[in-house]
């Protein structure tokens, strides 16, 4: 499945609880159409006590979000926008559609 997102990238939700927020995307995962972002739509997981966690316990951690709710944020022009794809040369490389200049 094709992503408009990709890992390292900074996005905004734009829907959901967590509306408004930016991070940077640590994990894709395509087959589901879902992100992983730092810092929004954290969970509570509970553990098991483990040798390298001997208390285990409740640990916070980021869940996965729709990549439907998120707009990458060009580093260009710091402005939450749809992408288009340049295929002018040999590869594609991904453009903003609000100032006009390569993403990667």
């Amino acid at each position: 499945m094709k992503m408009h997102v990709r890992k390292g990238d900074t996005v905004m939700v734009i829907a959901g609880d967590d509306a408004g927020k930016e991070g940077k995307v640590l994990t894709v995962l395509p087959m589901k159409q879902q992100v992983i972002i730092d810092g929004v739509n954290i969970v509570k997981k509970q553990t098991r006590p483990t040798r390298t966690n001997p208390q285990g316990g409740t640990v916070e951690r980021p869940g996965p979000i729709n990549v439907s709710n998120v707009m990458l944020v060009c580093p260009n022009c710091n402005k939450n926008t749809r992408l288009e794809k340049d295929t002018a040369k040999d590869d594609k490389v991904r453009v903003c559609k609000k100032c006009g200049k390569a993403v990667d």
